[in-house]
């Protein structure tokens, strides 16, 4: 029997206090919080109408997976309080049970911690443009997809929901968070990306790149936060398929955005709200890539 998709939960009990892109976060009290990975997904800043079964759950248990692998470099968001301790109504226990987890109330850092292993995307095309990503200059020559020397780290802002996300220099993470802790969170996100790159590449998977979000506890320390390495933060590639030169294929949300990109090429779409309406292949498919990349990641 076929789950419906949580497009948009709905709890009696708790308080809700955001809904994002993805995520739906509600008040459990003072000092938890209760994030529901719901099934949408978001493309070019804009969430589209149609769910991805099962996204939520897969999400949910790859990040869960990372803050516990990760737990010994850098605390994370988790508790010990299981879902089921605070929704005691079983038709909302059911409709998030496996896509929800009680974590720590902190203070989100206003950055997105972005990782490149590899030259694609829009950093493919700001090096075509000038020879860097994001200010970093590169070795000339590369080619599309091609590992760079060395992970790179090029910072975002976060951005409210409807909004770009904008590159920023690390520079500018400092005058945001302080010379102490943007130096902290770069180190911290290149040993991460590393550590999981080298885990991934292990299981026949080549993690391009990602991103980290952090916070802040009462005391000032930095904690892992939001989601880690799941197939909405991350390109995840075939390693066995890899191929310098094109675009490998993936495990993550590149199917649904190369889908789109079709769409404005063809005049259907401008990437800006509402998103259109997935068709079911699309969408079939892309429930397909995240459990590939769960299988890779956690079996």
């Amino acid at each position: 029997m076929s789950i419906k998709p949580l497009y948009q939960s709905q709890l009696k009990e708790l308080k809700l206090l955001h809904r994002g892109k993805v995520r739906d976060i509600y008040e459990v009290d003072a000092r938890h919080l209760l994030i529901v990975s719901t099934d949408r997904i978001s493309a070019f800043d804009v969430i589209m109408p149609t769910p991805i079964p099962e996204k939520g759950q897969i999400i949910n248990k790859i990040a869960n997976f990372w803050f516990h692998y990760f737990a010994s470099v850098i605390d994370n968001q988790l508790t010990d309080i299981s879902v089921c301790d605070v929704i005691h109504n079983q038709q909302d226990y059911m409709q998030i049970k496996d896509q929800a987890v009680v974590v720590k109330k902190l203070k989100a850092l206003p950055v997105e911690a972005i990782v490149r292993g590899y030259i694609i995307g829009s950093g493919w095309k700001d090096y075509q443009r000038d020879g860097q990503i994001c200010g970093i200059s590169l070795p000339p020559g590369l080619q599309l997809a091609q590992q760079l020397p060395q992970p790179i780290y090029t910072p975002s802002s976060k951005a409210k929901v409807g909004e770009h996300d904008e590159n920023i220099c690390f520079e500018d993470t400092q005058q945001l968070l302080g010379k102490d802790i943007a130096a902290q969170i770069r180190d911290i996100s290149l040993t991460l990306y590393q550590q999981a790159a080298e885990y991934a590449r292990k299981r026949g998977m080549i993690i391009a790149d990602t991103k980290f979000e952090f916070g802040l506890d009462e005391d000032g320390h930095i904690v892992l936060i939001d989601e880690v390495l799941t197939p909405d933060s991350s390109r995840f590639w075939d390693a066995a398929h890899y191929q310098i030169g094109i675009s490998p294929p993936s495990y993550d949300k590149q199917y649904v955005r190369d889908y789109l990109q079709q769409l404005v090429q063809q005049g259907q779409w401008n990437k800006q709200a509402p998103g259109p309406q997935l068709p079911q292949q699309i969408v079939t498919n892309t429930t397909a890539k995240y459990h590939q990349a769960s299988h890779l990641l956690l079996s």
